[in-house]
């Protein structure tokens, strides 16, 4: 399997590094300051594939804190706030779309 670094990486617009905290599965994203932080606001933004592959790359290496490191699209409305760009994205930062069993 190829590794997700070895990939050519195309960014097509402002782009995150997401992945899910090892201790409890939480969704996080990597911030300017090479940390982890479950706030969307806080993400470092890229829109070039050389910095995504950098932030990419920094966040693999820190797979103590987070699995699954990958680049995610994201929306940055006309009021600067940051959302998730699809689908995929959104119901990773809301939660699950249907009620589970023993939910009322």
């Amino acid at each position: 399997m190829t590794s997700p670094l070895q990939q050519k990486i195309k960014i097509t617009g402002p782009s995150v590094v997401t992945a899910n905290r090892t201790t409890d599965g939480v969704v996080i994203y990597r911030t300017a300051k090479s940390a982890w932080s479950t706030d969307l606001a806080d993400a470092a933004i890229v829109r070039e594939a050389e910095p995504a592959r950098a932030l990419l790359a920094a966040a693999t290496a820190d797979d103590v804190g987070a699995v699954g490191a990958y680049i995610a699209p994201v929306e940055i409305g006309a009021d600067g706030a940051i959302h998730p760009g699809n689908l995929r994205e959104k119901i990773r930062r809301n939660g699950v779309t249907i009620a589970l069993p023993g939910q009322a």
